[in-house]
């Protein structure tokens, strides 16, 4: 490796959309800082089902966005830049629009959060996106307050795991489905208030027998089409609906009369692809609402399993079998 060039994860030439394209470790130029970033030498990146859809073509980086796989990471910075408040050497993580997966990455400063003294960098690592994504979309987008009701899909998953801590944090109650009563246990040893084994039950009749048949205030959705019309029976007046998924499909009827009567809202969301400025404001309230959290140990981030970054096929191909419970990670 030269001084300009560094190793890096990426779909390979000759990618098709919708195969299950080759990806793996290249040499490609180490990115040049713009005005207001950081590079950050990363020592852990954790894998997401996002990147499973970039290797397949099906979601590409946003314009600008750099096509190395990766959507977080945990590391030191290397270089700051001027005027700014983080120093060399600092511990950070935070989440990216691309380029996590590769050995350094170019961070706007506002975007960076100091890892706490009791995170390692693969902790940290796992705690990115998925805290981030949890935050965001409960917080920011669904405006949870204590006492309210959760339904949360797939609570094994990492966003699942980082999404039961912080409802419970603040008193709120989640109602998770999983595909196995193992993961169901795991959720509720988590701080989950109830679990339903989706392949066993009917989620929705399942929350109205656990609602006593009032349902729930937000329900937090990364599958989309299929389950729309239970969803918006099941919410309660106001309710909200918030869709951060399309892997079950995008297209679906609605029907408009609970959504008039009940008041309810839909929420589309995404994080990837928002701007700079949109990206210093979440990560401001990340770090003024969770952080704390994690430096108290109140929530942790669930690590499943850790992979070399040499063993990304192996970590992509163990995250798409859906059997973990909690975040895949890599290291360098």
């Amino acid at each position: 490796m030269n001084a300009q060039s560094m190793p890096a994860v990426i779909v390979r030439e000759g990618a098709k959309k919708g195969e299950w394209n080759d990806v793996g470790l290249e040499m490609v130029e180490i990115p040049a800082p713009k005005e207001g970033e950081a590079l950050v030498q990363v020592e852990a990146c954790s894998v997401n089902r996002a990147d499973l859809l970039q290797r397949r073509g099906l979601y590409p980086p946003p314009p600008g966005a750099s096509e190395v796989l990766g959507l977080d990471f945990a590391g030191f910075v290397v270089k700051r830049p001027p005027a700014s408040a983080i120093k060399e050497s600092d511990r950070v993580f935070g989440i990216v629009a691309g380029g996590g997966c590769g050995r350094y990455v170019a961070v706007a400063a506002t975007h960076l959060v100091p890892i706490p003294e009791n995170l390692s960098f693969t902790e940290a690592a796992a705690a990115a996106e998925v805290f981030f994504t949890a935050y965001y979309n409960l917080f920011v987008q669904a405006a949870i307050k204590a006492g309210d009701a959760i339904l949360l899909h797939g609570g094994g998953s990492g966003v699942g795991t980082a999404a039961i801590q912080l409802c419970s944090s603040i008193g709120a109650k989640v109602i998770i489905t999983a595909g196995s009563e193992d993961k169901v246990k795991r959720a509720l040893d988590l701080g989950a208030s109830a679990g339903i084994n989706y392949k066993e039950q009917d989620f929705a009749e399942r929350v109205l027998d656990i609602t006593g048949g009032v349902g729930v205030d937000i329900i937090l959705d990364w599958i989309g089409a299929p389950y729309l019309r239970r969803h918006l029976e099941i919410l309660k007046t106001r309710g909200r609906l918030v869709i951060i998924g399309l892997m079950g499909g995008s297209a679906g009827e609605i029907n408009l009369v609970p959504v008039v009567t009940k008041r309810l809202k839909i929420i589309g969301s995404v994080l990837r692809s928002q701007s700079r400025e949109e990206k210093a404001e979440i990560t401001r309230g990340f770090i003024e609402t969770v952080l704390p959290l994690l430096k108290s140990g109140r929530v942790k981030p669930i690590i499943d399993r850790i992979f070399s970054i040499s063993e990304v096929e192996d970590a992509h191909r163990y995250l798409s079998k859906g059997e973990h419970f909690g975040k895949v990670v890599l290291t360098w």
